[in-house]
């Protein structure tokens, strides 16, 4: 068969098929993130770090299963998620509760726009970091039959800004598919408590960002495996002893979540460790 002589899949029948595999993409995070018992999980975990009459930022709240859990501990949140199709069912599922802000929004280091390249079949690896969604493919296994089908412009704000017009909060989660270290270039000052995520294949972002944070201030580290509940070390690190664990492979976890405390918090430093 000549190159010419290819079918082609009518426009129609491509755009029926990215709709089904959007769709079913969406089905699968509410399965995962809004499971029964995850918020009991969540709130246990986050106990530590807010309280009533805290404030939280939520960056890449996705479809919000932490912005609820922070929202149920009494807190304040304001949580961003810039995918047009996600921020609906966002507002859908958390929208209503007491003391929520919704924006549509990016973070990053500076205030303006950018491209989000969306993963329509898996949403939540949408991403701004393009190098980062280049390469990931090649040195995680799991990204490798991952497609970034869509691109939208997005609104970005910074940190900062939000910090101007919101409050300081006591804790910002940042899960943000390779963009992590952009988002904290956007913030000039240390934060009580924070949380980025890592992956395999791309922990340079995660050393990035704790060099960044170690630059704001005297912060001790721990990690978290995948999406489990449990700290993976029983004393919280120092920055370099971080660094190293991540230069040394992160034993191996696919990925997790680093959570960093200022060693100026509320906490006493017999709690959080040397």
């Amino acid at each position: 068969m000549k190159r010419t002589d290819v079918p082609v899949m009518p426009a129609m029948l491509v755009t029926a098929a990215r709709r089904l595999s959007c769709r079913l993409g969406l089905a699968r995070s509410l399965v995962i993130y809004w499971r029964p018992g995850r918020q009991r999980a969540l709130k246990r975990l986050y106990a530590d770090f807010v309280g009533p009459g805290d404030l939280a930022f939520d960056v890449g709240a996705h479809l919000g299963d932490r912005t609820a859990a922070f929202q149920g501990l009494g807190a304040r949140v304001v949580a961003l998620e810039p995918q047009p199709a996600l921020f609906l069912w966002l507002n859908r599922l958390v929208g209503r509760r007491r003391d929520v802000t919704l924006l549509p929004t990016a973070a990053g280091a500076a205030p303006g726009e950018a491209e989000l390249a969306v993963s329509e079949a898996t949403p939540t690896v949408s991403t701004l970091a393009h190098e980062w969604r280049r390469e990931i493919g090649e040195r995680n296994p799991g990204f490798r039959k991952v497609r970034w089908e869509g691109r939208q412009r997005v609104p970005v704000t910074t940190l900062d800004r939000l910090i101007a017009e919101h409050g300081l909060p006591r804790f910002c989660k940042i899960d943000v598919e390779g963009f992590e270290a952009e988002v904290l270039a956007g913030l000039t000052q240390p934060l009580e408590g924070i949380s980025v995520e890592f992956v395999a294949g791309a922990l340079d972002v995660a050393d990035r960002c704790v060099v960044r944070l170690d630059g704001l201030g005297d912060y001790r580290f721990n990690a978290i495996a995948g999406e489990g509940r449990r700290f993976a070390w029983t004393t919280w690190r120092t920055a370099e002893a971080t660094r190293e664990w991540l230069a040394e492979g992160a034993d191996g976890l696919a990925s997790g979540d680093l959570y960093a405390r200022h060693t100026d918090d509320r906490h006493d430093t017999e709690r959080n460790g040397p």
